[in-house]
């Protein structure tokens, strides 16, 4: 009697780490909108059994794809501050080298997952817009972090709150980012990447000037 074929033993986290990175491609490509459960089993070459066992609906896959996709992005931003003994200056150059990078891949559109999800979604879909904000938030702790370790060291006297100046660069990684995208050109990106790396060099070497200060937002007395 010949002997039966054994049954693949089924993974769980493999299928899910398929369906998350197939809503990550999908969702990049074509927005959450336009990509539907069977588009992203299919994608994912999973059943519809095995997607709603691993999710109970495409609004918590999509939330799960944001939170990765800020993992992944904070794991290659983290190679700027993993030298503590690096310049504070320099993990800052470092870290707009990182995302001058992002621009240069080529054959690959330079986007953001949560810049993305944020702009469809933030109005209707309020787990995913709360989990947009965190990462929002994770990116701009970084970001202060660094620029409030390089005002220590070469500016103390500077009149800038790095909380409120990671905060524009965030805006203006995520506009630009925008306007690359659907200009086609990703030599803006990085143009303003440049002249936002020129602009935070010269605020670690300013004068004193009341007049001038930069403080955060969240800060400020209500009127």
């Amino acid at each position: 009697m010949s002997k039966s074929t054994p049954k693949p033993r089924r993974n769980p986290v493999e299928t899910r780490e398929r369906l998350v990175g197939a809503a990550v491609r999908l969702m990049l490509r074509q927005g959450y909108a336009a990509t539907s459960v069977d588009d992203i089993c299919a994608e994912a070459g999973v059943t519809k059994g095995s997607f709603f066992h691993h999710f109970e609906s495409k609004e918590t896959l999509g939330r799960a794809a944001v939170e990765w996709w800020g993992a992944f992005g904070t794991a290659l931003y983290a190679e700027a501050w993993k030298d503590e003994g690096l310049d504070p200056l320099d993990q800052i150059r470092r870290f707009f080298g990182i995302m001058i990078g992002f621009t240069e891949r080529e054959d690959e559109v330079c986007t953001c997952m949560v810049g993305m999800m944020s702009q469809e979604l933030s109005q209707t879909h309020p787990a995913i817009r709360e989990e947009c904000a965190r990462q929002l938030d994770l990116w701009t702790s970084n970001c202060a972090n660094m620029l409030a370790a390089a005002k220590a060291r070469h500016a103390p006297e500077a009149d800038f709150d790095p909380e409120a100046v990671a905060w524009y660069l965030n805006s203006l990684w995520q506009g630009s980012m925008l306007v690359g995208k659907t200009e086609n050109r990703p030599d803006i990106i990085r143009s303003n990447l440049r002249l936002a790396l020129a602009w935070v060099e010269g605020l670690l070497t300013q004068t004193r000037n009341p007049k001038s200060e930069i403080r955060n937002p969240k800060s400020e007395p209500e009127t």
